[in-house]
């Protein structure tokens, strides 16, 4: 076997080993046993809450044995086909293989990241908005291409999207959006993105076909349960309705139905708008709202900790964490990690795996990307 394919075998060994480790695999196996055997028990159901928590821990562990499995039996296939490959003189099958064995080492590295996601609230669901900055049309229809790069990222990973509230543009695109993104890990994963996002290009909405720099910011924080106390003070917070936005038809239009709920001692607002009674609404925005205090909480842990890596939420020049150049050439730019790729159109569709890995393994390892300089 040759040198170069060598080392990437003996690479995606050790990865998996330190999985494995990690992992604990036959602690972790026997837990997954115990847990299963607690699933078949027909009075599961009576708590929800307990079910539900015991039903996730449950498939996060499926997910983790089954991944490793599944690499470790990967990796054994081609390097089977290498050997027959090479006894055989046929490059073409040695190709093939090796090509696999790369795509394996990247999926390796994921899961080696995932297994970081240890935080505290890393593994829940997660809230993500959507805000334009200033601008009008060209930031609002720059919001809407975010809220669609994350709908297609979380989608393409299997997660459920929900849309809670959407506030249109006066011409097109957005204001504003939230959405909820349902799935194990889908905190962990989205809230290496929160900040402020940079686009760069020839504007539709420009007769005179000049470029233009809009920026819209995002807004991560985890959706969490029962079993996290967050005490809020009704007199604390304030209660606006509204008539509903966006779609929904006829009747969330002619009703109050929309929700705003502002947390008076630190200025957090909330909207919810996705129901069709006001009820419904306002027991999701005391959710929203929960959540977003709890957020807060976690992240001043963090800074206490120098461990936040967190981008200033200004919606502007020089607090942004990422650029997208469309014009006059593709280039999307990380200014944290220094990643950048010319696939801009898959970017734009929600490839953001590789921007996501390096800003967790830059959180986990406590390096830093330095001054990197932003493109033009």
């Amino acid at each position: 076997m040759r040198a170069e394919i060598e080392r990437l075998v003996e690479e995606i060994k050790q990865s998996v080993g330190l999985l494995r480790r990690h992992l604990d695999v036959e602690k972790s196996t026997a837990r997954l046993a115990e847990l299963n055997k607690l699933a078949e028990d027909p009075n599961l159901w009576n708590d929800p809450q307990k079910a539900q928590k015991l039903m996730q821990e449950r498939t996060s562990l499926e997910d983790s044995l089954s991944g490793i499995g599944k690499v470790e039996q990967e990796l054994e296939d081609d390097i089977g086909m290498i050997e027959l490959g090479e006894a055989e003189g046929d490059e073409g099958v040695v190709a093939e293989a090796e090509a696999g064995l790369k795509a394996l080492k990247k999926e390796v590295a994921r899961r080696e990241l995932e297994a970081l996601l240890s935080g505290e609230a890393d593994g829940f669901d997660s809230y993500l908005e959507v805000h334009a900055g200033a601008g009008g049309t060209e930031s609002q229809d720059w919001a809407q291409m975010l809220l669609r790069m994350y709908s297609r990222w979380a989608e393409t990973h299997g997660f459920k999207v929900e849309v809670l509230e959407e506030s249109d543009g006066e011409e097109a695109g957005i204001k504003s959006a939230t959405i909820q993104v349902s799935g194990h890990n889908a905190y962990g994963w989205l809230k290496t993105e929160a900040g402020v996002h940079r686009l760069v290009r020839i504007s539709p909405f420009d007769s005179n076909a000049r470029r233009h720099t809009s920026f819209s910011s995002v807004q991560v924080f985890p959706v969490i349960d029962d079993s996290i106390k967050i005490d809020i003070k009704e007199s604390d917070v304030r209660t606006d309705t509204m008539r509903s936005g966006g779609a929904g038809g006829q009747h969330v239009n002619k009703t109050e139905s929309a929700v705003r709920l502002t947390h008076i001692p630190t200025g957090v607002a909330v909207v919810c708008q996705a129901g069709r009674s006001q009820h419904k609404n306002r027991a999701q925005a005391w959710d929203m709202l929960r959540a977003r205090l709890y957020q807060m909480e976690l992240k001043r842990r963090e800074e206490k900790a120098a461990a936040d890596q967190a981008a200033k939420t200004d919606i502007g020049w020089g607090h942004q964490i990422r650029s997208y150049v469309l014009q006059p050439y593709q280039m999307v730019k990380d200014l944290r990690t220094g990643v950048q790729t010319s696939d801009t159109s898959g970017v734009l569709g929600g490839d953001l795996d590789d921007f996501m890995a390096a800003t967790l393994a830059q959180r986990a390892f406590g390096t830093t990307g330095g001054d990197i300089e932003d493109v033009d």
